[in-house]
C-alpha cells in the first residue's frame, strides 16, 4: 500500500464479508465473528495503517486522515478483485470508513451490520466527551498520555466493555501498541475527529453525512451496546432515523466493545440476518 504493508485476514470462500475495525482495536477484535462465520462466508479482516499488524509509519510517511483511511479500503477491494456482492460489517471509526466506501461503490455493497459506530456528525449537537477532547486539543499532554503512556488503548479496556475483559483479551487488543512509535494510530484517529469546518476531514465527514440516503435500500442490520460513553443511545436513534427499516437489536448488558460483551448472540443474529437477506 504505497510502500506500506498494509495487513489483511481473508479466511474461508463464499460471499465476502469485510470487517472494518475503529479506534483503538484492531482485526483482533472480529476473531469471534471470523471463527464463526469462515466456514460460510470469505471473511476479510483489514488492519488499519498504523493498527494492528499493519505498518506504523511516522506522519511524513503517511497522513492519517479519513480519505486515506477509505482509500486504502478501497485499494484493497481492488487488489483482492472481489466480484461478488460484499457485507460490510462496522464498529467504531469502521462506521465511517465502511459507510464512505459504500456510498463509492452502492452497487457493490449486498448487506450492512452496523456496532457503535456513527457515519454522521453527533446528533442534536452533542459535544465530544471529555477524554476525547482533551487528546484532540491537548497537543503535549495528550502525545505524552497517548503515546508515552497508552493511556487511550488501555483506558479503553475498562471503559469499553460492560463485562470486563479476561487478561488475555486485555494483551490481545493492547498487543499491536506496543511503544511509543506503535501508537501513533491511536493518537492520529482521536486528532482526525471533525468539529470545525477547518479540521481536514470535515468536508468529507459532512457528504457522507449529506448521502447516507443513497444506500437506504440496503439490508442493514444495528447491534447495539447500550453501555457506551461515546456512542450512547442518541447515536442509536439517529441511525434507526436514518434507516427505519433496518433490523434493531440493542443489548442493555453490553457496551462499546459488544463482541467482547455478547459475541454469541451477536454472532446467532448476524447468521440470521444473513439468511434472510441473501446477496
Amino acid at each position: 500500500m504505497n510502500g506500506l504493508k498494509y495487513h489483511y485476514l481473508d479466511e474461508g470462500s463464499g460471499s465476502p464479508v469485510v470487517m472494518i475495525h475503529g479506534n483503538p482495536t484492531w482485526s483482533f477484535y472480529y476473531r469471534s465473528l471470523v471463527k464463526e462465520l469462515s466456514p460460510q462466508f470469505r471473511t476479510i479482516v483489514p488492519d488499519h495503517i498504523g493498527c494492528g499488524l499493519s505498518d506504523k509509519p511516522g506522519v511524513k510517511n503517511y497522513d492519517y486522515l479519513l480519505k486515506s483511511r477509505i482509500d486504502n479500503l478501497e485499494a484493497l477491494v481492488e487488489h483482492l478483485n472481489l466480484k461478488e456482492k460484499m457485507t460490510l460489517v462496522l464498529h467504531d471509526w469502521g462506521g465511517m470508513i465502511g459507510i464512505a466506501f459504500a456510498l463509492r461503490h452502492s452497487k457493490s455493497i449486498g448487506r450492512v451490520v452496523i456496532m457503535n459506530t456513527a457515519a454522521f456528525f453527533p446528533p442534536n449537537g452533542k459535544s465530544l466527551p471529555l477524554r476525547l477532547w482533551i487528546i484532540r486539543n491537548l497537543k503535549l499532554p495528550a502525545k505524552l498520555a497517548v503515546l508515552g503512556f497508552n493511556l487511550f488503548s488501555y483506558g479503553a479496556l475498562f471503559m469499553a466493555s460492560h463485562k470486563g475483559l479476561s487478561r488475555d483479551v486485555r494483551s490481545g487488543l493492547t498487543a499491536p501498541y506496543n511503544n511509543w512509535k506503535n501508537r501513533i494510530a491511536t493518537l492520529k484517529f482521536v486528532q482526525d475527529i471533525p468539529v470545525k469546518k477547518k479540521d481536514p476531514s470535515y468536508r468529507l465527514v459532512r457528504d457522507v453525512d449529506d448521502n447516507l440516503h443513497r444506500i437506504g435500500n440496503i439490508p442493514m442490520l444495528i447491534c447495539w451496546g447500550e453501555h457506551d460513553f461515546v456512542f450512547d443511545n442518541d447515536y442509536l436513534a439517529e441511525w434507526q432515523r436514518r434507516f427505519p427499516d433496518a433490523e434493531v437489536h440493542a443489548f442493555s448488558d453490553a457496551g462499546h466493545y459488544l463482541l467482547e460483551d455478547a459475541p454469541d448472540r451477536v454472532v446467532a443474529i448476524i447468521k440470521k440476518f444473513f439468511k434472510s437477506n441473501p446477496v
